[in-house]
Order: structure tokens, then C-alpha cells, then sequence
């Protein structure tokens, strides 16, 4: 149980649940292969069960970290910042997002759009799961739709995405990890019919790295 003065910090975003930060190469969607210092926000509620990082759902077992300590750590190791989670937008970017881009950084977010957008961003990957689908403010400011394909059902959810989502979004379909050898070939074959889409990997699981 947190104390009062926590959770008003935590409500306005001045502390946030970190689950873990890092610094490695970006393995997915548009910035593939350049280098990014991660940082993993606790508290899910989409609950999809192929998640890869599950034990990021309950903002509870992550302790409320200040921001200041937060942006100090991203600043010693890149240019480059990306907030991904778990869903960041459960709590209010702003003061993250600002503190990140007083110190010149470049500011990105993994999201499932499944909450209103806060914060300020030099990239918006949206990544739509079915259970809880995106708000428009994220459809909007969309730059990369990223789908996952699970199975062959998943084709028509990233279509139904493409057209809410705003023209100028780049859009990706990326296999589901256990599911790679099956989805890939289809995956290539859908994209060279519909290449509007672009092929996007979990390269950072073929590196073994973070």
C-alpha cells in the first residue's frame, strides 16, 4: 500500500512503477537496429495472453521511482528513449516526457493505444490488441502501426487498424514469437500483396540480447 504523498505523485507522474531500464539495440518496427535506452513501466491491463513480459501487469510489485532518477539514468547511455511497458499511457507521460526533452533526447512510446495519450513524443508506435482496442487520440498521433499476427485471423484485424488509423502511419505486421515459423512465410506472402505493409521481426530475440 502505497502512502498518500506517493500515490499523488504517482497520480500526476512525478514517480512512476519502473519495472527495469536498459540500454540495447531496438529489435522491432521502424527502428530496427539502432540504439535505444529502454525504459519498462509497470501496470497492464490489456492482458494478452501471448505477452512476453507479463510480470510487467502489476504496477504493484514495481516500485513508484522518481522521474528525475528515471532521466538521469536514460541520460548516460543515449540519444534515444523509448517508454514501453506493460501500457505507459495508464499513467500521465507528461513530466517524464518533458524532463526527457529538456535534456535533448528523443523521445519514443510502445503502446496499445488502449489509453488516452499524454505526453510528448518524437514517435508513436501504436501495437492494437483486440481485448482493448485504441483510443483515437493514438490512431491520430500514430507514426508506426505495428500488428501482431498470432494466427490468420489477426490479417483482418491489421487491415481493420489500417483505416482508423491516420494516413501517414507505417505500418508493420510482425509474427507473434512462438508462432514464427508458421505466421513468417504468410506474413511475407501478405505483404507482397498488400505492400503497403512492411515485414517487421523481433530481431533483439534472434541476438539474445534484452
Amino acid at each position: 500500500m502505497l502512502s498518500k504523498e506517493v500515490q499523488l505523485e504517482v497520480n500526476k507522474g512525478a514517480m512512476l512503477p519502473l519495472m527495469e531500464e536498459f540500454y540495447t539495440i531496438q529489435g522491432e518496427g521502424f527502428h530496427t537496429g539502432t540504439a535505444a535506452y529502454f525504459i519498462r513501466i509497470g501496470g497492464c491491463d490489456v492482458g494478452c495472453h501471448w505477452c512476453d513480459v507479463k510480470e510487467s501487469w502489476n504496477a504493484e510489485l514495481h516500485p513508484p521511482t522518481g522521474i528525475e532518477q528515471i532521466v538521469t539514468n536514460a541520460t548516460k547511455y543515449s540519444e534515444t528513449v523509448v517508454i514501453t511497458g506493460g501500457e505507459p499511457l495508464m499513467w500521465d507521460m507528461s513530466l517524464l516526457t518533458q524532463k526527457l526533452k529538456e535534456n535533448n533526447r528523443k523521445v519514443h512510446i510502445e503502446t496499445s493505444g488502449a489509453y488516452p495519450l499524454t505526453g510528448t513524443w518524437d514517435w508513436i508506435c501504436l501495437s492494437p490488441k483486440k481485448n482493448k482496442l485504441p483510443t483515437e487520440t493514438v490512431y491520430d498521433n500514430a507514426h508506426e502501426l505495428k500488428v501482431i499476427i498470432y494466427n490468420k485471423h489477426d490479417f483482418i484485424f491489421a487491415e481493420e487498424q489500417a483505416e482508423k488509423v491516420n494516413p501517414n502511419a507505417i505500418l508493420f505486421l510482425q509474427p507473434e514469437w512462438s508462432k514464427k515459423e508458421e505466421m513468417t512465410p504468410l506474413i511475407v506472402d501478405y505483404v507482397m500483396n498488400n505492400p503497403k505493409w512492411r515485414v517487421s521481426l523481433q530481431t533483439h530475440k534472434y541476438l539474445n540480447i534484452p
